[in-house]
């Protein structure tokens, strides 16, 4: 009987010693979470917005390695800096940022995310803090080169990224043959340079970066009442923040009302100025 009390208490001794040093038990769960950081979620492969680079030069560490540069970081360093928090760039793929945002992964998202009524069914968003028009960036020999009017699209081939409005946009292109959305902007880029495809829809940053680090690349302005019908919060980008956090949601946006748009607007020349050619 003693025996058996004893082989007991061993066992329960062994199940808490294995427990505390299970790495997936609630203990190193907390260890993980670090009130001092403050983990941002972005593609870092929207340039101007964000991208990735090897030099540390006018850019943040990234937590898998590298640096990331760009609008959406410099924005990211601000408002971690009004919170007396170290910045963490977490690279994220598209599709994966507004669940990493909801599983806790991240802390926010700023990765050029409009607020739209969909996103906004799952997560929070903050005030705008960029606000632009849609384009379409099309090779400089292109036919459609010269375009002043969706009407002038006709017969294009044009896409825009996965789970975008810029793809749902395409639709108002009478006549326009609208090709498999891809999911980055550098495999738009490739796709245009290649000839699968006349033209794809980007914010016009988006488009001045690709056109810049591209030289046989343009884009089109319509002409006044002549290009995409948006709304408002389609063409405006906002930070993403988990449901359940009000605090953080207002610490974003007190820490936004603080950046002018003086501000944003050098933030902006200076990320187009600063992208990475050919790395």
């Amino acid at each position: 009987m003693n025996l058996r009390k004893i082989a007991v208490v061993a066992s329960l001794s062994l199940v808490t010693l294995l427990s505390a040093c299970n790495p997936s038990g609630d203990g190193a769960a907390n260890k993980g979470s670090d009130d001092s950081v403050l983990k941002v979620g972005m593609e870092c492969d929207y340039a101007p917005f964000n991208w990735t680079q090897t030099k540390e030069e006018n850019g943040y560490k990234i937590a898998t390695g590298g640096y990331a540069g760009g609008y959406d970081v410099e924005i990211a360093k601000r408002i971690a800096d009004s919170m007396d928090k170290e910045l963490e760039i977490v690279k994220t793929e598209w599709n994966g940022l507004t669940p990493a945002l909801t599983s806790g992964k991240i802390d926010l998202i700023i990765a050029g995310m409009s607020p739209t009524e969909e996103r906004k069914e799952t997560i929070n968003f903050s005030n705008t803090y960029y606000t632009s028009d849609l384009v379409v960036v099309v090779k400089k020999d292109s036919p459609f080169a010269n375009a002043k009017s969706l009407d002038d699209l006709s017969g294009a081939k044009i896409t825009g990224q996965l789970n975008t409005f810029h793809y749902d946009v395409i639709d108002q292109i009478d006549g326009v043959e609208k090709t498999p959305a891809l999911e980055t902007f550098p495999a738009m880029i490739v796709a245009l340079e290649s000839g699968k495809i006349d033209g794809y829809v980007s914010e016009k940053p988006g488009a001045i970066s690709a056109t810049t680090s591209n030289e046989d690349l343009t884009y089109i302005e319509f002409d006044e009442g002549k290009g995409f019908e948006a709304s408002t919060e389609d063409t405006s980008i906002a930070v993403g923040v988990s449901k359940d956090n009000k605090e953080l949601l207002d610490k974003v946006n007190d820490a936004l009302d603080n950046i002018s748009e003086e501000e944003r607007e050098s933030i902006m020349e200076e990320a187009v100025a600063n992208q990475p050619l050919g790395e």
